[in-house]
């Protein structure tokens, strides 16, 4: 037989009421699936406690065969989940033990495979058995709230016992064993307003009538313990916050019953006169307020709507204020809640009334027309003058200010019409044309003589009435076509008129031939009475070649008092026609060519001419290119190239390079540059510098002078090697000194011995004081002009 030892049960045991133990639930370990195995030792399952604290292995069970005669020959091997490393087996007694501290909530049972085999061969004696280790709970665990913390949310003013939030905790012990996992509910802040079902955790409001406007949060705590509650059972905490939603239990309420607000009388519609709000401690939706005027003086003067952000009463303006007229109003204002909530009407109306006063306040208005359009009417004949009618205007104020009459000449700018100042009388000031202008819309302007900035506007509109001042005209520009193969009596053209005036009857018009045309005998004149008239042939030989233009006067006359009237040309050109009367040819009949010349003949005659005139142009040609050489002439030297330089002297401030008093008084210059000048080329002039030397200066005449001069700049030139290598010709002027009158020039004056004298400018009056001023104190000035000579011979300064 099998023999267990430990906390273990065998399948064989019963219980008390004689039915089989079932331990387990799994239909892996049912009754029936192990009541079909067959082997020698059968076992069911060992319980293992958690949390084990003890230095020791902890003692599971014992496991025994009956084939075990104890002497050494069994030998236990254990296997599965845990084996080895948590469970452990003495292989010749069966002891288990369990060598690791267990915890259920992490894994509550291990299934373990036990077999006995023999010691010395390990052949099994007994086939293998499972059993199952049980970690038996014991309290570890405290509730927890998984969803925690809470918010919810209840509608204010609700009923006693009104359910708010349901709250879970969850206790990870075994629910099956003891009461470790069994967890009530308990309200530990939050009392007395809520409280918390026991079982459920179902929390309900515990008080009636709770007011958000009062107080509109709460913040719980609750509280899970397991055991059932009992001492030394374990727990857990969670918040819940609590908010009491709004509902519509305050009617709205005006701070004040009566407001009083001021408005000018000039501000323009639709402009905001006042605000005004009714209180409401409610909020969103449940404080939404209609206003409305439910009483006043004020019928259709003010209107009120709702601001919907700030929940305001705008009151605005609908018809414009005149302090003259009404200087206030009175109204009665309501506020009525717009989402009414049924089961709170006992708590009162939801509305609330107010008296509004408006004061108008006078301000300084322009002056006013009446009426503010006036037509008038004048004829365009009207003179200079005429007095076309008045307008009025008048100040709105109680100080009825006198006022000016003025035209805004913005609006008739031709100016054509006067206005008086004083009377407001309108009167033409030029002469009208109602075809140029029918309509003139005048801005009449009325300013107060005590503020001229208070400026009315008036509009009077001024029709000019028709005269019969135009005469009927043709309406377009008839172009008449005449076949010349018209029969007698043909109509070649319908004539119409057209009058710029406006009769009020209408137009009528009478055509007739001119006098100068009355008698002619080829075309007449049918007046078709319906404002048109026809023009007819008389005969039927017209030809192009005798007469190709006819010239017909029309006379037209209008219906008008005086009639008036006008004669009107129409021109007819005869037309070759064809067979259908449409014109091919017309006008002047072009010039023929006499017979036996055909067109070939022309065309060859044509192209002679062309071809002389291109012989004729190929020889002048020719004539142009010989008279052209195309190389220059041998003798021509193309270095000796005349260079004009348009370049101005210094002028009198200009002393020292232009010296001409120096030039012209050689005697100053030393003999030493006489000297100079070289053998070879002094024997170019009859005179030799030996000679010079010799002879004053002043005895040489002039062009001995100049000579010497411009030799002399020669040498210089010679040895100067930064001297331009081409030529520079330039011709001066030169008054020589044999004129029998004196020299009206001051040139030849020296510098330094001038006395001409300049005073007598002062007494040339004020247009010579300039030159006075500068001249005046001069002593010894001479005015030096300045020329100048570039070549080979060098810069010369004369």
């Amino acid at each position: 037989c099998l023999s267990l030892t430990g906390n273990m049960s065998c399948w064989g045991l019963r219980s008390a009421d004689g039915t089989p133990d079932r331990p387990h639930s799994d239909p892996k370990y049912s009754w029936d699936t192990l009541q079909r195995q067959k082997r020698n030792w059968v076992w069911n399952q060992f319980f293992v406690l958690e949390e084990y604290t003890g230095t020791d292995p902890l003692y599971v069970g014992k496991l025994h065969s009956d084939v075990d005669k104890g002497d050494g020959n069994v030998r236990y091997v254990l296997t599965g989940s845990g084996a080895s490393s948590i469970f452990t087996i003495d292989e010749k007694t069966g002891d288990i033990h369990a060598t690791k501290r267990l915890d259920r909530e992490e894994q509550g049972y291990y299934t373990l495979h036990a077999q006995a085999v023999d010691s010395k061969t390990n052949a099994p004696v007994e086939d293998e058995s499972e059993f199952i280790v049980k970690v038996q709970d014991i309290n570890d665990n405290e509730p927890k709230f998984l969803d925690g913390p809470y918010t919810a949310g209840v509608p204010e003013m609700s009923p006693l016992g009104t359910m708010v939030v349901q709250v879970t905790a969850t206790d990870a012990d075994d629910p099956t064993y003891g009461n470790s996992a069994r967890v009530v509910y308990s309200i530990i802040h939050g009392q007395p307003y809520f409280s918390v079902e026991p079982k459920t955790g179902i929390i309900r409001t515990a008080l009636p009538n709770m007011d958000r406007e009062t107080r509109n949060q709460y913040v719980l705590i609750i509280q899970a313990k397991d055991m059932v509650g009992q001492m030394g059972g374990l727990s857990g905490t969670t918040s819940v916050t609590v908010t009491l939603t709004d509902v519509n239990d305050n009617p709205p309420r005006f701070s004040r019953k009566s407001y009083q607000y001021s408005v000018l009388e000039s501000v323009a519609v639709p402009s905001v006169v006042a605000k005004l709000k009714a209180a409401d401690a409610d909020i969103d939706s449940n404080a939404e307020m209609d206003y409305h005027i439910i009483d006043g003086d004020a019928h259709g003067v003010f209107n009120i709507t709702t601001d919907e952000d700030t929940q305001e009463g705008v009151i605005f303006l609908q018809r414009p204020l005149d302090y003259e007229t009404k200087s206030s109003f009175s109204l009665k204002i309501e506020a009525t809640n717009r989402n009414i909530d049924p089961q709170f009407l006992t708590f009162g109306p939801f509305s609330d009334t107010a008296a509004v006063k408006v004061i108008v306040e006078d301000v300084n208005e322009p002056p006013v027309f009446y009426p503010l359009i006036r037509k008038l009417m004048v004829s365009e004949a009207a003179r200079v003058g005429t007095v076309i009618g008045m307008v009025s205007a008048s100040d709105p104020d109680s100080s009825s200010s006198a006022i000016r009459y003025s035209i805004d000449r913005n609006t008739d700018l031709e100016r054509f019409f006067n206005v008086d100042a004083l009377t407001g009388v309108i009167s033409t000031a030029k002469a009208l044309d109602r075809e140029l202008n029918s309509v003139h819309n005048l801005t009449i302007l009325a300013t107060e003589n005590q503020d001229p900035s208070q400026v009315g506007r008036g509009i009077v509109l001024i029709r000019v009435m028709d005269i019969n001042d135009n005469a009927p005209v043709f309406a377009i520009e008839y172009e008449t076509l005449l076949c010349e193969n018209a029969a007698p009596g043909q109509v070649i053209q319908t004539i119409s008129a057209v009058d710029k005036d406006e009769p009020p009857s209408g137009h009528h018009f009478y055509f007739s031939l001119a006098f100068s045309a009355s008698n002619n005998n080829n075309f007449t004149l049918r007046d078709n009475k319906d404002n048109t008239a026809s023009v007819l042939t008389k005969h039927a030989d017209f030809r192009r070649q005798e007469q190709s233009l006819y010239l017909l006067p029309v006379l037209i006359v209008d219906s008008g008092s005086p009639a008036l009237s006008s004669t009107n040309t129409l021109s007819v050109r005869v037309c070759d026609c064809d067979v259908d009367g449409i014109p091919q040819a017309c006008g002047t009949v072009a010039f023929s060519l006499p017979q036996g010349l055909s067109t070939g003949a022309l065309l060859a005659i044509l192209g002679c001419i062309i071809t002389l005139l291109a012989l004729m142009l190929l020889i002048m040609a020719m004539l142009r290119r010989r008279k052209a050489p195309l190389f220059l002439e041998d003798e021509r030297d193309v270095r000796e190239n005349i260079v004009r330089y348009d370049d101005e002297g210094g002028g009198e401030e200009d002393t020292e390079a232009f010296d001409m008093v120096a030039l012209r008084n050689l005697n100053i210059i030393r003999d030493s540059k006489v000297q100079d000048i070289s053998p070879e080329t002094a024997s170019v002039y009859p005179y030799s510098a030996s000679a010079i030397s010799r002879t004053s200066y002043k005895t040489l005449p002039d062009n001995i002078v100049f000579q010497e001069f411009i030799w002399d700049r020669l040498k210089v030139t010679e040895v100067d090697p930064s001297a331009p290598p081409y030529d520079s010709l330039q011709t001066y002027a030169f008054e020589g000194n044999g004129s029998v009158a004196d020299s009206l020039s001051t040139l030849e004056l020296p510098s330094s011995d001038s006395e001409q004298s300049y005073d007598y400018l002062s007494n040339w009056g004020p247009r010579f004081k300039k030159l006075a001023d500068l001249y005046g104190n001069l002593e010894g000035s001479s005015i030096s002009p300045s020329l100048s000579y570039h070549g080979e011979l060098g810069p010369i300064n004369i």
